[in-house]
Parts: C-alpha cells; structure tokens; sequence
C-alpha cells in the first residue's frame, strides 16, 4: 500500500522543495488550490516519490513562485487552473490565457464555491 505524507511549508521553501524533488526524479503530480475553513488560500504541491505521495502545502499566501522553470507545462497548466479560479497569483508563470472562463468574466479570479445544502436550502 502507498502511503501519503504531508508538510506545511511557507512560501520561501517552495522552489527549493521543488528543485530538490526534481533532481531526485520525482514527478510533479498536483498542484491543488483550495480556500480553508479561516477563509485562507491554501496551495499544495504533491510530488511522487518512489511510488508515495509526499504533499506539501502553503497557506496563506496569494502570491507564491511558479514551478514552470523547473516542471514546465507540468506545473504550467495547474497555476494556470488554480490562478484562473481563486486569488492566489504564481509568481514568474506567464499566464496564455483563460483555460475555461470567459475572458470578460469579472470575478478577480476568484469563483466562489458553495456546500450544496446552502444552495438547495435543505440540510
């Protein structure tokens, strides 16, 4: 069985995270974007090592460094999700576009996701 690990990070560590992953040949395999429980943009990159998932995540930052120089279109095509679709800009990534948004949506990036039962009324 794989085992997952996981480790808060701050936004200093994370290209050194990321160069030290790469040079030992690990894959990037997510970057998710997610807002916590305190309203605070969370960004974290999980990495395959050796067939285990190590994760590493960074809270509280809307502008963190972007991985495209050392992952490429690996790492491109996630900040490109993530900074279409929340508050949280990736430093360096050179954006191509929206991916699925109009381009005359005015949400500041940012999309507002709601619990179902808020929006059906029922709980």
């Amino acid at each position: 069985m794989h085992k997952a690990d996981f480790n808060d990070i701050d936004k200093s560590m994370i290209l050194q995270v990321a160069r030290k992953m790469k040079s030992n040949s690990c894959p990037l395999a997510a970057i998710v974007g997610y807002v916590d429980k305190e309203g605070k943009p969370v960004v974290a990159y999980s990495y395959d090592v050796n067939g285990d998932v190590k994760t590493y995540k960074c809270t509280g930052e809307k502008k963190v460094p972007s991985l495209t120089n050392i992952y490429g279109t690996a790492a491109e095509w996630f900040e490109e999700e993530i900074s279409e679709l929340m508050d949280v800009e990736f430093e360096g990534l050179v954006n191509k576009g929206r991916l699925f948004l109009p381009e005359e949506f005015d949400g500041s990036g940012q999309i507002i996701v709601s619990p179902l039962s808020e929006l059906t009324g029922k709980k």
